[in-house]
């Protein structure tokens, strides 16, 4: 069967306005057109928030629109709405609404981190690993050279641009940088943190552990039946 092609249409409009909606355009789109974000860190769990979420657009459909960009490789890549695009499958939908925007990696990246953010219940693991994707972008994106070299928690990251993030985020510099100390965890103590079964604080001097050391920990840990 011939794949459906995806209509796009863009609102008239003049002036500069024009302009923007060339880059804003909304359209219905074919599931299959979709894919998720390339190393996309938020975590799209079958729990009693998703059933909600399921029977809602079972009742009325989509509502909010998902961001999505043009992938090179073919179709569209996923910067907001993994969630609604999973709800939407489990629903028996084929098409939803979209947004196409045209932005590079860094640009993708950072729009894509700052969208899932404003989630309510944000993963320790999740904030982790945006931390360090936007970061990264930040710095990519401003021309900025890796020169701080944080003492205490072993960071290299561009400063100007940890301060910056630190000011959008409403934190500290220091307290993203722990965050994203988390990235150097194994999967399974960083499952353990998200789950609650270790605190973040000792989830931050654990990082430090080699990964054959954090193994250990992990053996000992389940020997004793007891966690930090």
């Amino acid at each position: 069967m011939a794949k459906a092609k995806t209509s796009i249409t863009t609102e008239n409009r003049s002036g500069s306005a024009a302009d923007a909606a060339a880059k804003e355009q909304r359209t219905e789109m074919p599931l299959s057109d979709l894919h998720p974000f390339e190393g996309h860190p938020f975590k799209v769990l079958d729990d009693e928030l998703m059933e909600q979420t399921v029977e809602s657009i079972k009742q009325i459909g989509v509502v909010s629109p998902l961001i999505v960009r043009p992938d090179p490789e073919g179709g569209f890549e996923i910067l907001s709405g993994h969630r609604r695009l999973h709800a939407a499958q489990l629903a028996g939908l084929e098409t939803v609404p979209v947004i196409v925007k045209e932005m590079d990696d860094d640009a993708a990246i950072i729009f894509m981190v700052d969208s899932n953010l404003q989630r309510e219940n944000i993963l320790p693991s999740e904030r982790a690993f945006s931390y360090k994707m936007k970061l990264e972008a930040m710095k990519h994106q401003a021309g900025r050279p890796s020169k701080e070299n944080d003492s205490q928690l072993g960071n290299n990251f561009g400063k100007l641009s940890s301060e910056e993030m630190a000011e959008e985020l409403g934190t500290s510099k220091n307290q993203i940088f722990r965050y994203i100390r988390l990235t150097n965890l194994i999967p399974e103590i960083l499952d353990m943190v998200d789950e609650k079964k270790i605190a973040f604080n000792p989830a931050v001097e654990l990082s430090y552990l080699k990964p054959s050391e954090q193994k250990e920990f992990l053996e000992a840990m389940d020997y004793a039946q007891a966690s930090p």
